[in-house]
């Protein structure tokens, strides 16, 4: 599926230039999208994504100088609208969980075909955050143990949203993009920009990554799709 967007401008952080290379050709042969950088280390692709702000940052975990999780912390820090998506050899590795933690919208495992790769971007341009449930159920278990990931109920309780804000937060949570969620609540794309950033303020989160998972951890939402 693709959204309502005039071109998909994409930033490859990855220090083997084949590969890169090799990206780029599958991400330019779809109508829409455009390569507008490229990065080798940590430090440029910090510097790349800040300046150019991408719809999409294509980030590789094994970065010179700085790695992938640091680059995309810093990223986050300044830019908590940014689109990160990890670039990784192995689907368990420890590095992508801490980047999803940080506020990455998924993974890609680099020996995954191109049709996977231009879904992967498609989505995630339109505001998707995408993580099986393998994956969300360990950031979330992660959460649980770590008190200072996520707010405790009595400081921030979920009663402090209102219907409509749980309702964003759950469909956010599902998976759904801004395009998605303006569309199921007859609203514009800006109000629901404008009604996440008031979730985020109220619950003290810092991206989407977390707000989904927040809802997971008080019952909004469910990894399991058939509870929905």
């Amino acid at each position: 599926m693709r959204y309502n967007q005039t071109m998909t401008r994409i930033l490859l952080c990855d220090d083997h230039a084949m590969f890169r290379q090799g990206l780029k050709s599958i991400l330019e042969s779809e109508p829409g999208f455009r390569v507008i950088g490229e990065a080798s280390s940590g430090r440029e692709a910090i510097r790349y994504a800040l300046e150019t702000k991408p719809d999409v940052t294509l980030m590789d975990i094994q970065m010179p100088e700085l790695d992938g999780v640091a680059a995309t912390k810093t990223i986050l820090e300044e830019n908590p609208d940014a689109n990160v998506v990890i670039l990784t050899m192995y689907r368990q590795d420890r590095y992508v969980f801490e980047a999803i933690k940080a506020g990455a919208r998924g993974y890609m495992l680099k020996d995954s075909d191109g049709d996977k790769l231009i879904d992967m971007v498609t989505r995630v341009a339109g505001g998707e955050t995408l993580l099986n449930a393998e994956m969300a159920a360990s950031v979330l278990d992660e959460f649980k143990k770590v008190k200072e990931e996520l707010p405790k109920n009595s400081d921030h309780p979920i009663s402090e949203l209102t219907e409509r804000e749980a309702t964003i937060l759950r469909l956010l949570a599902k998976g759904d993009s801004n395009q998605e969620i303006a569309e199921k609540l007859g609203v514009s794309e800006k109000t629901v920009r404008n009604r996440l950033s008031e979730i985020f303020s109220k619950l003290r989160l810092n991206n989407r990554t977390q707000a989904a998972l927040y809802a997971l951890r008080e019952g909004i939402a469910s990894l399991n799709p058939d509870d929905e």
